[in-house]
């Protein structure tokens, strides 16, 4: 039986409303586990309905309250098409303020749906109609913008087919929403790492693992994190001590099932809809062959292993020919839990899971301190800093965590000999719009463009990873003009008080926008001065991700991981008018901080 899925698509559902694929499949094209909502509802069409509520939450045998679409975690597939226009009416059945936001989607600001920004948010028992032209095409998702709505299960996928004929061939698809869920309700999270930020970790460095080395670091490597009051091991502020991953709303345990035919060329449509959880994806045994990011075509690269940072999407084409199951592992990158699903031609059949690998460690270069090593930074006391010795708090004003460091302070009595030259938190390595207070705890000396590097806790595996630098754009990019101007934003933040901002400054402190004039050109350059990665979501935008690769054909992005110590540039033609929110996707630093509006102005028909 042959089936052409968009004419299936396009014909069954005139005028729109709920539209379920599980109805007009063969069995051997249905996907799901059996007893576990295997019908993933899909809505299409000029005008969808969508309700915001609450609804019962079921994962690993425990029941929670969720905050659902439709009734559904995930909320229901949105199924668009290239140059249709789309009426999205969203009514909210909570007792509190709601709203959506469209993930990457290019469309009037008014419609971007960030309640103080773009509008004025959804009210209990009201509705609010969404209406724009669908200008793009690709894999995008959808999620509340309103408190920690996103961690409670408020978001959903959205694939829009293109008008003509897609590049990427493929015989089947599916969509995997990769998200985490705690039974600890996100307001409790927060205030547990607002009192201590270290509160989920469970991987600190032991004594046990000095002695026998399964932590991998030196006495000495030891004794200057612990004078730093920095853990090596934070990779991730909430992790698998609290979280179920989960993928497509199962369990590791559920194991959702996703169906082909060997030697079906399956195209897989990955969402990171976490709210706190930045994963590696793998499918062991079988290779996979990028071709889409962010919902923008790439020239297909093939690679074993992918990280997926919060808010960013791959879509990547399989071609299994053994009649055998799969299993697609979605691992947490601090290695404490995975999501787990499978691919196979039959349902009820499983592959081998593998263990959680070996907890990263962080190195000098998440410090934003280069390529050097703690064991090896004894030959810079030539460069005129003092014996490290004796060293507390009160004596490194470059670790403050309080009063800001005076300018050009050395890290006097800090041992090793090593940094005083480089002092962590010193104003000199600022730009002249930053503030360092006590939202400041380190500003890199040597931060390192990082694109080109193997993600955190994947330069050792023995496949081949995928790295910023693989991505190309299909087409060429539309703007080539060089950029008229630059500027510097630097991600800072406090670890120890779990304070998080931009250029020092936290969103509540009544900062200035960031302004762009209408269709300028601009260099933006990232710079992370903390030791954990952020993702960092654009609205209304696509921006050139600056990787030295192929002139004219950087990849466009509207998420990017900003490595811990690293920093990027990108590329902004500033073409949609209007206010956008700007922000960290994790969702915990956001609301602790890390957000921004920017201006763009004039708008049209408009003298400012």
């Amino acid at each position: 039986m042959s089936l052409d899925r968009r004419s299936l698509l396009r014909g069954a559902v005139a005028g729109g409303g709920l539209f379920s694929l599980q109805g007009f499949l063969p069995a051997w094209a249905q996907t799901g586990s059996p007893g576990l909502r295997a019908h993933y509802p899909t809505l299409t069409g000029a005008s969808i309905d969508l309700t915001v509520g609450q609804s019962p939450f079921t994962v690993n045998g425990r029941t929670a309250t969720a905050t659902t679409i439709n009734g559904q975690l995930p909320a229901p597939l949105l199924r668009l098409r290239e140059g249709q226009n789309v009426r999205l009416a969203v009514s909210n059945q909570l007792d509190e303020e709601t709203s959506i936001h469209w993930h990457g989607i290019l469309l009037p600001f008014q419609m971007d749906g960030v309640p103080g920004i773009s509008f004025p948010g959804i009210k209990p028992r009201e509705t609010f109609v969404y209406e724009f032209p669908v200008r793009q095409s690709g894999t995008y998702w959808y999620h509340s913008h309103s408190g920690l709505q996103e961690a409670l299960g408020h978001y959903g996928p959205i694939v829009i087919d293109p008008a003509g004929v897609d590049p990427v061939g493929y015989d089947r698809e599916h969509v995997l929403v990769l998200s985490d869920w705690s039974f600890m309700h996100p307001h409790e999270i927060l205030a547990k790492l607002k009192k201590s930020p270290g509160y989920f970790n469970r991987h600190r460095t032991t004594l046990a693992g000095l002695l026998d080395g399964s932590d991998g670091m030196s006495l000495a490597d030891r004794r200057m994190w612990g004078a730093m009051r920095m853990d090596p091991r934070d990779v991730l502020d909430v992790n698998g001590t609290t979280y179920t991953y989960l993928i497509n709303g199962h369990g590791p345990q559920e194991n959702w099932t996703g169906l082909f035919r060997p030697g079906e060329r399956v195209r897989l449509r990955i969402i990171n809809a976490s709210a706190m959880s930045i994963f590696n994806v793998r499918i062991p045994g079988l290779a996979m062959t990028v071709v889409n990011a962010d919902g923008e075509n790439v020239r297909p690269v093939e690679t074993d292993e992918f990280q997926i940072s919060v808010a960013e999407t791959y879509d990547v084409i399989v071609r299994p020919t053994e009649d055998r199951a799969y299993t697609i592992v979605s691992e947490a990158i601090d290695r404490s839990g995975m999501g787990r699903a499978t691919l196979a031609p039959r349902l009820g059949m499983t592959a081998e899971v593998p263990p959680l690998r070996e907890v990263p460690t962080l190195t000098m270069k998440d410090m934003g301190m280069g390529d050097m090593d703690m064991g090896g930074m004894g030959g810079m006391e030539g460069m005129g800093a003092a014996p490290m010795a004796g060293m507390d708090h009160g004596t490194m004003p470059g670790m403050d965590h309080g009063a800001a460091a005076p300018a050009g302070g050395a890290m006097s009595g800090m041992e090793h000999g090593s940094m005083g030259a480089m002092n962590m938190r010193d104003p000199a390595n600022a730009t002249p719009n930053m503030a360092v207070g006590v939202g400041v705890q380190t500003i890199s000396p040597m931060p390192a463009n990082r694109l080109g590097e193997r993600p955190q806790g994947l330069e050792k595996v023995d496949h081949r990873v995928l790295v910023y630098t693989d991505l190309v754009s299909l087409t060429p990019n539309k703007d080539r003009r060089a950029p008229s101007r630059s500027m510097e934003i630097h991600l800072t933040g406090n670890m120890e008080r779990f304070m998080w901002g931009f250029d020092g400054r936290k969103f509540s402190e009544l900062v200035e926008p960031i302004r762009f004039e209408r269709n300028e050109r601009v260099r933006v350059t990232l710079v992370n001065d903390t030791m954990m990665a952020h993702p960092i979501h654009l609205h209304g935008h696509f921006f050139e991700l600056v990787t030295g690769g192929p002139d004219g054909h950087q990849p466009l992005k509207h998420t990017v991981n900003v490595a811990p110590g690293g920093k990027l540039s990108f590329d902004l033609t500033a073409d949609n008018p209007g206010d956008w929110a700007f922000h960290c996707h994790l969702l915990m630093h956001m609301h602790a901080g890390m957000f921004n509006v920017v201006t763009i102005r004039p708008m049209e028909g408009a003298g400012s």
